[in-house]
């Protein structure tokens, strides 16, 4: 997968807003005002970084190389992703994961206006 790739597929959920917010390099996806994706628009390979459940990430890292603890993150809730040589069905179901606990932890009446269309 690559940036335009992975922007699209997120831009398609509900919700989700792009921002720079800490430097021109670093993409930033938000649902409702909560970041559930972040990516290195310079970095090659592709890397990004993306929240999953504390077990699946432990997971994760026993059986891929690419997927680390994030850098400036909590190491338990979040990874980074090296996508090179992962298959695409992993990276939109860490994707999704991402994004679903993000939503979740959102406030009741955020996430049913983000639901109605609303924001």
């Amino acid at each position: 997968m690559d940036a335009y790739e992975v922007l699209e597929y997120c831009l398609a959920k509900k919700g989700v807003t792009e921002s720079f917010p800490f430097d021109q390099e670093t993409l930033v996806l938000k649902v409702g005002t909560k970041m559930f994706l972040l990516m290195s628009l310079e970095r090659q390979p592709l890397s990004v970084n993306v929240k999953t459940d504390p077990e699946w990430s432990e997971e994760l890292r026993e059986q891929h190389p690419q997927i680390t603890g994030a850098f400036h993150m909590n190491k338990t809730h979040w990874n980074s992703v090296s996508v090179d040589g992962l298959k695409k069905d992993l990276i939109l179901k860490m994707i999704d994961q991402s994004y679903d606990l993000v939503f979740k932890s959102l406030t009741k009446k955020m996430r049913e206006e983000i639901e109605s269309g609303l924001s």
